[in-house]
């Protein structure tokens, strides 16, 4: 059995019809550990507290099974946040980042702005590039994303060397767009050579 630490992202307040929820249930039932924790002040997220909370929840289980992270959002920037501060307190086996919002749009957004500092335009990019995943991570995306209108791949998959899956039509990946259960997504979490597809 394996551990999963599930990190949402700006304004989730863990509401049942999201994929997050839904997963955490699939994974419990079938006898993994399930991590989702409510992250400080989701409507006004600070990134020390958030990375505070991140760190809280990053011991490894004490059975030696697998750890892995999914990472929705804002918290796909907590996770490049945390990488290149510490990356080898990052100590994982695999990590899933699904759908992060542009720099330039979390920049946009006062109350997230801080997640986004110094990681636009060319200065960013190369930033990014120079960050160090410890475990292999995919990246899962929608064409389409208002948050990320660019396509995740531009500011993210190409410059951090990620393996990735386009998901059409799914937007920001969430409930609005169709996403409460996401099928490929719980087979990932059991066999990672699975790829993500649309729900």
């Amino acid at each position: 059995m394996a551990t999963f630490l599930l990190l949402h992202g700006f304004q989730n307040h863990r509401p049942p019809g999201h994929w997050h929820h839904w997963l955490a249930g699939r994974l419990a039932e079938r006898g993994h550990e399930v991590r989702y924790p409510q992250l400080p002040e989701p409507d006004a997220p600070v990134l020390d507290d958030w990375l505070d909370a991140l760190r809280e929840n990053l011991h490894r289980p004490g059975d030696g099974g697998e750890f892995v992270v999914v990472a929705h959002s804002l918290s796909v920037l907590l996770w490049l946040r945390a990488a290149a501060l510490d990356p080898e307190g990052l100590d994982v086996d695999r990590v899933l980042l699904v759908a992060p919002p542009s720099p330039a749009v979390t920049a946009s957004i006062p109350e997230i702005a801080a997640f986004a500092d110094g990681l636009d335009g060319l200065d960013g990019l190369l930033a990014l590039g120079s960050v160090r995943l410890k475990a292999p991570a995919r990246l899962v995306y929608a064409a389409g994303d208002p948050y990320c209108p660019e396509g995740a791949d531009v500011p993210y998959g190409i410059p951090l060397g990620l393996d990735m899956d386009v998901v059409p039509g799914g937007a920001h990946l969430t409930p609005d767009s169709g996403y409460g259960e996401w099928p490929s997504l719980l087979q990932w979490c059991e066999t990672p050579t699975t790829r993500l597809v649309p729900r």
